[in-house]
């Protein structure tokens, strides 16, 4: 189970929300989850769930919380949309300052991973926070927008093959700028590991988070 805690961002001293889980026996370490367009949402909760069952103190940033307390939009098109907006209202030194906060609060070592909107955040986390020790993006179709900012920690990336929304040239471009990143395609579509949507795949996301759990435990 996830409860709610509160994180001060050292930006300008915002108090906001986040969803934390503990693990049942002493920790491995900490993991950030950071969430999709849509707040911290159900989806965001069973996967810090998750990684607190494979022993790691999760916190799960309230990204939005400036824009509405507890924010939490719909799949609907008038959710994307206020999703997006809510993007566009926050700036990557903002989104920056949130996640180092919930970085600060976890047990060394520091790791974080994301969807969507937050695979594109954990990318500029790996290249602009302190304290991690490896990154693992999911269907960040952002980050080709992002390249200019180069992870400083081990970054790996997932991607669905028949993603309508990433096309094969948002990705190779990725591959090509970041060689030395892994980079994984899962035949699904985006948004594979959230369950609820059309194009979750449980196969792809078991594979996807086995492989981001290996690739923690190599950089202890």
């Amino acid at each position: 189970m996830t409860d709610t805690i509160e994180l001060i961002s050292a930006i300008d001293g915002f108090a906001f929300s986040a969803l934390s889980a503990q693990p049942k026996a002493a920790s491995k370490g900490g993991v950030v989850v950071i969430q999709e367009i849509f707040g911290l949402t159900e989806h965001i909760g069973e996967v810090s769930e998750f990684f607190a069952d494979a022993g790691y103190a999760t916190i799960a940033p309230g990204l939005f919380d400036r824009i509405e307390r507890g924010f939490h939009a719909g799949h609907d098109p008038e959710g994307v949309k206020a999703g997006i907006s809510a993007v566009k209202a926050s700036p990557w030194k903002q989104v920056i300052s949130d996640i180092q906060a919930a970085i600060d609060a976890l047990p060394a070592p520091v790791y974080v991973t994301g969807f969507c909107y937050g695979g594109a955040a954990t990318w500029m986390a790996a290249a602009k926070c302190k304290g991690l020790n490896a990154a693992s993006c999911f269907y960040g179709r952002l980050i080709l927008d992002l390249l200019e900012a180069k992870p400083a920690i081990p970054t790996m990336l997932h991607y669905g093959a028949r993603d309508a929304s990433i096309p094969p040239e948002n990705y190779e471009q990725v591959r090509l700028a970041a060689p030395d990143s892994p980079l994984y395609l899962y035949d699904a579509g985006h948004g594979f590991c959230r369950k609820g949507s059309s194009d979750f795949d449980g196969a792809a996301r078991d594979l996807a988070l086995s492989r981001t759990l290996d690739w923690f435990a190599r950089w202890p």
